[in-house]
């Protein structure tokens, strides 16, 4: 371990942080140009194959970057795609910014760091950086975005030079550094772990812009809002702010372990799909899709007397269409993601003649993650870990997750030794209770 990550592990002093040098190189999980069209004509597209885990030269930071020394981070389904180099290898996107030259240039590399979340200590700010310093705990935006274009003045998630940290640019946050821009970083929720911290921003504040924020579906006290993949990242804290805000949660689930974690979420209400007839690879026929849209919504009916306010669906192609059928009249569907399939099939009928919408929805801009991040502070959402890998075993956390295989969110100690560390507010963390932190963890110990 280079000095610098000593200084950090051993809570060195700011000032002391910054006398000291970046590393030459630093470990990190990524993926390499002269591996893209290994999975041609494979039908498993085992990341295990991939995803490395090695040395990894150290970039120049820019004068509104900072450099954070990771101590933990997670996986998003942005890491299955880039290791699976699918719907586009990562490597297009990295060529198309380096374009830009200057800063950029650095981006266009024959590796790429991947992971879109972090919680760490910053130790290198540049010049232009006016509200971070050295030995701050933060918490990483998957958002970079150019303040100097108008459209991020108004939303940052419409700018047209927005890109998602870590899969659409490098020095992503799998890995002991990672290099982000200053506009990135909120505080570190004090009272959490730095692996609780690391599995937060990315879903949680796509899901609060998906339901709660302004250009999502504006959830109110008593609205019903069914929820698919309910234990999945998305899904689990899509639960607790519908729970927040006053309204009745219906998850949609595939066993009855799975059932199980979420009623530890406190979900309303919860549906075997098996036992409607969701369950198996049988296509998603317009027939099919009128007939388990019934059930479906028979069986919402019988537990809450009324069909869904609002459907919040990321799962895609084997759910889209009944989304559509299955919310009430003018009512909502709200999506970020397809993570089975992008081609979606719906009966437009369905949708015009009752005064439907369908909101598409990316991620979430500065403010919103703000607003998430403060839930969090407050002790108002909860962590939704339930597995902790350390970085040398990224492949195989990586490999649960593109099996659909985990819970909640997987985590990765990177810097941080052991799970558990990071926490700066005891008392606060005593008030909330472990329990109720940690409602899906299944191990307390380190994975792999």
């Amino acid at each position: 371990m280079d000095l610098l990550a000593e200084a950090v592990l051993a809570g060195a002093a700011p000032d002391h942080l910054e006398t000291l040098d970046l590393p030459r190189e630093y470990l990190a999980a990524h993926i390499r140009a002269q591996d893209v069209g290994m999975f041609d004509g494979v039908a498993d597209k085992d990341v295990r194959k991939s995803l490395r885990v090695g040395h990894v030269p150290m970039p120049e930071p820019a004068p509104d970057e900072v450099v954070v020394a990771v101590m933990a981070s997670s996986i998003n389904y942005n890491t299955v795609w880039s290791a699976t180099f699918e719907p586009v290898p990562t490597f297009n996107f990295l060529e198309r910014y380096g374009r830009q030259d200057g800063f950029a240039a650095r981006h266009d590399l024959p590796h790429q760091v991947l992971g879109s979340d972090a919680a760490g200590v910053v130790v290198r700010v540049g010049a232009g950086v006016r509200r971070w310093r050295a030995g701050d705990h933060v918490v990483v935006s998957c958002v970079q975005v150019d303040d100097q274009e108008p459209a991020t003045h108004n939303d940052a998630m419409l700018g047209a030079e927005q890109r998602i940290w870590g899969y659409e640019t490098n020095f992503g946050g799998l890995a002991h550094y990672t290099l982000v821009r200053a506009s990135q970083l909120l505080p570190k929720p004090a009272h959490l772990t730095w692996e609780e911290a690391a599995c937060v921003l990315l879903t949680a504040a796509t899901s609060y812009r998906m339901l709660v924020g302004e250009h999502g579906a504006r959830i109110k006290q008593g609205d019903v809002v069914l929820i698919w993949g309910a234990t999945g990242g998305l899904g689990a804290y899509a639960v607790q702010l519908v729970k927040n805000a006053g309204g009745i949660p219906v998850g949609v689930v595939s066993s009855e372990r799975k059932a199980e974690l979420l009623r530890r979420l406190g979900c309303d209400v919860v549906i075997d799909r098996n036992a409607i007839g969701l369950g198996g690879d049988a296509p998603l026929t317009p027939e099919r899709t009128v007939e388990l849209g019934k059930r479906l919504g028979r069986a919402i009916r019988a537990e809450v007397g009324e069909d869904p306010h609002v459907v919040f669906d990321y799962i895609g192609q084997a759910t889209f269409g009944l989304s559509v059928f299955v919310v009430r009249r003018g009512g909502v569907v709200v999506t970020c993601g397809s993570s089975t399939g992008y081609q979606h099939q719906f009966d437009n009928r369905y949708l015009w003649m009752n005064l439907k919408r369908i909101i598409g929805s990316h991620a979430a801009n500065l403010q919103e993650q703000a607003e998430c991040n403060r839930l969090f502070q407050l002790g108002h959402l909860s962590p939704i870990l339930s597995s902790v890998h350390r970085l040398e075993d990224v492949a195989e956390a990586a490999r649960l997750v593109q099996e659909n295989r985990h819970t909640g969110k997987v985590g990765v100690l990177c810097l941080a030794p052991e799970p558990g560390l990071g926490v700066t507010d005891p008392e606060l963390r005593a008030r909330i209770g472990e329990e109720r932190l940690n409602p899906l963890r299944e191990l307390s110990a380190v994975s792999g």
